[in-house]
């Protein structure tokens, strides 16, 4: 299997003039590795002596070491390079014309996952629009989209739901890389920065990240295999309610449940049509933190058993509209805050849709839901065609 060559590798290979004698900075966290794990700060700055001026990072932080939302981390001074970490989920999330004076061009690599609600892809965004007002460079060095490039699903975020957790009107699973991203939210949603985007080599949308021969560093500490990469664009509703998500657990995501629920009486109550290429099975599991810390959670795990038919999101609002009705005294919503949004609902803002919530709750069949989704879907695809790189 040939392996593909990431934007980082593509960019060390040849560097291009426009960052010849220029300042760098490069936002990045643990995942930003080449292809035998070694970190792009230290690639970059062997290939490049004395131009890389700044760090920055995001949400997790600089080692991927906060677990939950809203764990801040602090600026601090990278012990291997000696330079100055900004850190981008902190006292800001977008950086402060003053963090960006160190550089004249800001590279970016970043590992996402595909799924809207996923904070690097904005960060990207706030960068870029610093970059734009102080008239800096961004380089986006591309990387997979590990949930692939060749589907998409979901409902587009509402604007008036606009969050750190969803800024703009993308599907759940946006089947972009980030790369492309970056030229979307440059072109159709106006931020206008001086932007370039480096390309990997190899790169297929239909691609499971296993056929890129690339090695999986967790981008963030709850996602710490590409099968919870997987299941994230669905599993990552619970976030907005009392059911875990498996944090706490080594197979977070992939693992979800609660003391009050029945695993048999649950599977019977969901439409066998929102689980092709997937199995669940039913588990025992005790978070040592987060939700239901110390007490066992009754739910499933997740088997992916065929990737191109599984649809994430569909199956885990049909799992969420199953025990809200079958749980109505025991289920409940988590209130704010969420991602420094104090007045909406979570979930709100994780569905990016008032309406859905209604809808899941009017127990509304998922099929007719999702089906009033195909319009938004098909402007997107539209929308996109002029953004794919690949």
């Amino acid at each position: 299997m040939e392996k593909v060559k990431t934007g980082l590798e593509v960019f060390l290979d040849a560097p291009p003039d426009t960052v010849k004698g220029k300042r760098m900075g490069l936002l990045c966290n643990p995942a930003s590795v080449d292809s035998r794990f070694i970190h792009a700060r230290l690639r970059i700055a062997r290939a490049l002596p004395g131009q890389l001026k700044a760090l920055y990072s995001p949400q997790h932080g600089f080692f991927a070491e906060k677990q939950d939302n809203m764990v801040e981390s602090d600026h601090l001074e990278d012990g291997a390079t000696g330079l100055p970490v900004f850190s981008l989920y902190g006292e800001t999330r977008k950086p402060t014309p003053a963090m960006l004076d160190p550089v004249d061009v800001l590279l970016v690599d970043l590992q996402d996952v595909g799924t809207r609600v996923y904070t690097f892809i904005y960060t990207l965004s706030y960068c870029m629009e610093t970059a734009r007002q102080t008239g800096k460079k961004v380089i986006v060095l591309d990387r997979p989209n590990p949930v692939g490039g060749d589907r998409i699903e979901g409902n587009l975020l509402k604007t008036e739901f606009s969050s750190f957790v969803g800024r703009y009107p993308l599907p759940m699973r946006h089947g972009l890389t980030i790369g492309e991203l970056a030229i979307l939210f440059n072109t159709a949603f106006g931020i206008g920065c001086d932007l370039e985007v480096v390309a990997m080599q190899g790169w297929k949308r239909e691609m499971t990240f296993e056929q890129t021969g690339l090695p999986w560093v967790a981008p963030s500490p709850n996602l710490p295999t590409p099968a919870s990469a997987l299941v994230y664009p669905g599993q990552v509703i619970w976030e907005g309610t009392n059911i875990s998500e498996g944090r706490g657990t080594t197979q977070p995501f992939e693992l979800f449940g609660a003391p009050f629920i029945s695993p048999d009486r649950l599977l019977d109550a969901v439409d066998d049509e929102l689980m092709p290429g997937v199995v669940l099975r039913p588990v025992v599991f005790e978070p040592t933190a987060n939700k239901w810390s110390g007490q066992p959670c009754r739910g499933f795990q997740i088997h992916i058993t065929d990737k191109a038919r599984y649809s994430p999101y569909a199956l885990s609002l049909g799992l969420y509209q199953a025990i809200y009705r079958l749980y109505s005294d025991r289920f409940a919503y988590k209130q704010p805050p969420y991602e420094y949004e104090f007045t909406r609902l979570p979930m709100d803002l994780i569905l990016g849709d008032r309406e859905i919530r209604s809808q899941i709750e009017a127990g509304r069949p998922v099929a007719q839901i999702t089906a009033q989704w195909a319009d938004g879907l098909s402007a997107y695809e539209k929308r996109i065609r002029k953004v794919k790189l690949y």
